[in-house]
């Protein structure tokens, strides 16, 4: 499985001048969008299987998912990324709200 955290999109910025840089915001929603499909294959990946081994596999798969999807919805809180966002790629999985709006 790939990690997603890293600091190569900060540490070596675009090499051509045409794109613009990404901002930390759009590297953690990246983050985040790729974190909700590895938790939706990990849970697929469990609903199918039979054998023990391959379901203690899975079960830690998604706790490791669930894991890394709370850390980086705290990271967006701290960044006060409040907004509904939904993807409008067919890339991503499903779209679905990241963080739910506050109440006032």
């Amino acid at each position: 499985m790939k990690t997603y955290f890293s600091l190569k999109g900060i540490l070596n910025p675009a090499v051509n001048s045409d794109t613009p840089p990404r901002t930390p915001r759009d590297m953690l929603l990246d983050d985040i969008r790729k974190t909700q499909c590895a938790l939706e294959i990990a849970y697929s990946g469990f609903d199918n299987v039979t054998d023990p081994d391959l379901i203690d596999c899975y079960i830690y798969e998604v706790n490791s998912a669930l894991k890394r999807y709370r850390f980086l919805l705290q990271q967006a809180a701290q960044m006060q990324l409040y907004e509904e966002y939904h993807m409008d790629s067919p890339d991503y999985c499903d779209a679905k709200p990241l963080v739910q709006q506050p109440i006032a």
